[in-house]
């Protein structure tokens, strides 16, 4: 039986992975692609010339190996990068995307012709970066953009509320396009950035080379553009900065903490245009891509603070942190490099109550304060009950789940204890209190509609 190609690329690039380190794997092998030709011929072909030479350098004649080892068919494959694919009309369309997870992204090459952009911060990187269904559609376009795909559109626009990934995509997507190409001019400002350079440029009469350094970029980035609402002048030169890359062909990304209709005061030349390309909203997220962001976020602070033991916590502990940091990824994210910075790799064994004990002040500083009642009231009016029938001894399901909901919200937003908690719902037990914590916990798995059902409560009563 035929392997198919893919399947001994795959092989081989397990190999590689090893062997090359992942550094190197990641940053050259991992970017090129198994295509075939219209003869039916194997070519791997790389994004860029560069990366053709380096492959031919240091990995071709262990590739050439590795192929034929896993090839029972002895096919031959050749080595192209995609601008000399795409000029000999071979271009096919790819058998095989590598299926090899990149690595981890490394530093950008000393030897990179592109300059490093000011601001850049390298714990941004496309790997680190947690998906979800609130991001995924987001995240893959930022990585169609970094790898500096055909067929892109233009301008794209990452939009979302703030704390949730835009400065992370927009960072990510500057380093992966400089090591996947460093042929090519990558440019990244902050909108603030932009402003303060533009106006000492007007100043210091250095306009022509401000639009040089901006309009020779193979790609350029802006985060926060809603920042340049109002500042008509800097609109101005925005919208002809954009017009001019648009018409050569060469690529903008900006991120808004809004739609581009919601962004009144930008000028309404730009903000057609911005609607023009691609919109891609990133919304909340989720509980599970926030748990998910937790368990990323300590295996990197155990790395930096080299744990002896096995970077995880208890679930309760992320569970807790996962329910009451909702408004934003980077509170999520605060809230556990405080309890690392409190504990270091003690933190693995945290119990809930010492946790909620350490964030207990952060908590109270930082939000409203939600008392039992405030539950039971904003329970009751989302589903269509009395307060009275929260505390009331019916046990009917359409009141006992709801009572059971709001027992979970009052333990996870309060700081009652189990028979306070109880006492409050008609002089129940703890234990039917901690009975109502754990069926919601086993629902939640299992019933999306319950899931966004506590997270509209848990926003309502927070504020």
């Amino acid at each position: 039986m035929a392997v198919p190609p893919g399947a001994v690329w795959t092989k081989a690039c397990a190999a590689l992975k090893s062997e090359l380190g992942e550094g190197a794997f990641g940053s050259w092998v991992a970017q090129a692609a198994l295509r075939e030709t219209d003869g039916g011929g194997l070519v791997l072909v790389t994004q860029t010339g560069i990366a053709r030479d380096w492959i031919r350098r240091n990995a071709w004649r262990r590739i050439s190996e590795l192929w034929a080892q896993h090839d029972p068919q002895g096919r031959a494959l050749e080595l192209k990068s995609r601008f000399e694919l795409d000029s000999e009309a071979v271009g096919a369309p790819p058998v095989q995307a590598l299926a090899a997870k990149p690595a981890p992204s490394a530093p950008i090459a000393d030897a990179a012709k592109t300059a490093r952009p000011a601001g850049l911060q390298d714990r941004f990187t496309l790997d680190s970066f947690v998906t979800g269904p609130s991001n995924e559609f987001a995240f893959a376009v930022a990585r169609r953009v970094a790898s500096w795909a055909d067929g892109h559109f233009n301008p794209v626009l990452f939009h979302g509320p703030y704390g949730f990934g835009k400065t992370h995509l927009l960072n990510a997507v500057a380093a992966e396009a400089m090591r996947a190409a460093p042929d090519k001019k990558v440019v990244y400002l902050t909108a603030e950035r932009f402003l303060s350079t533009f106006v000492n440029a007007l100043m210091n009469k250095q306009t022509a080379a401000f639009k040089d350094e901006l309009r020779t970029a193979d790609l350029l980035l802006i985060d926060d553009v809603h920042f340049i609402g109002g500042k008509q002048s800097s609109q101005e030169e925005l919208f002809h900065t954009l017009m001019a890359l648009m018409a050569e062909g060469r690529r903008v990304v900006l991120t808004a903490d809004r739609p581009p209709s919601a962004l009144t005061e930008v000028d309404a030349r730009l903000r057609s245009h911005l609607s023009a390309g691609l919109v891609c909203g990133i919304e909340p997220a989720d509980r599970s891509l926030r748990l998910g962001i937790l368990e990323r976020k300590l295996q990197l602070l155990a790395r930096q603070h080299d744990f002896r033991r096995p970077p995880t916590a208890r679930p309760e502990v992320l569970e807790f942190l996962a329910d009451r940091f909702t408004d934003s990824v980077r509170e999520l994210e605060g809230a556990l490099n405080t309890l690392v910075a409190r504990l270091s790799e003690a933190v693995c064994t945290l119990s809930l109550d010492e946790a909620q004990a350490i964030l207990r002040p952060h908590l109270r500083g930082g939000e409203k304060r939600v008392t039992v009642d405030d539950i039971q009231k904003a329970t009751a009016e989302h589903f269509g009950l009395k307060q009275a029938d929260l505390i009331s001894e019916r046990r009917n399901r359409a009141i006992a789940r709801p009572r059971q909901a709001a027992m979970w919200l009052a333990k996870q937003l309060t700081t009652r204890s189990l028979p306070d908690i109880g006492r409050r719902f008609g002089g129940r037990d703890h234990t039917t209190v901690l009975h109502a914590v754990r069926r919601i916990e086993e629902l939640k798995a299992g019933d999306p509609q319950l899931t966004r059902d506590l997270e509209t409560l848990s926003r309502k009563l927070r504020g």
